[in-house]
């Protein structure tokens, strides 16, 4: 068994409204993010197969809303509900959203290599 929390994983990987906090146990990925501001993440996930996420994700909005837009609709989850989401996703949050998101870190890693690309060209 293994665990995390917020101040056990170091420093947080800050961005203009982001903070990510994440640590890493038997082959998942637990991250907890805050956002403040307003954020469709589509375009970083351009290269990707559908230009999608291609990691699944469980996780719990401590407060606030995201929706994951999914090839079969949109996926709304607002403060207090957990949730599971599948490949072929990509995320929006709105400003004011906590979430604890629990991640296979193969897979997110894979993801991340594209989206990593895809922010630095971002400038």
């Amino acid at each position: 068994m293994g665990k995390v929390s917020k101040t056990s994983t170091g420093e947080p990987i800050q961005a203009p409204g982001f903070e990510g906090r994440y640590g890493e146990t038997e082959g998942y990925t637990i991250g907890f993010e805050r956002y403040t501001e307003h954020a469709d993440m589509a375009p970083l996930f351009v290269g990707l197969p559908e230009d999608r996420c291609q990691s699944p994700h469980w996780g719990y909005v401590v407060k606030g809303k995201l929706v994951y837009h999914t090839a079969g609709g949109d996926i709304e989850v607002v403060d207090g509900e957990a949730y599971y989401v599948g490949p072929g996703h990509t995320p929006e949050i709105f400003p004011d959203t906590e979430i604890v998101e629990f991640s296979p870190t193969a897979e997110l890693n894979e993801t991340m290599e594209v989206v990593t690309k895809n922010l630095e060209s971002m400038g």
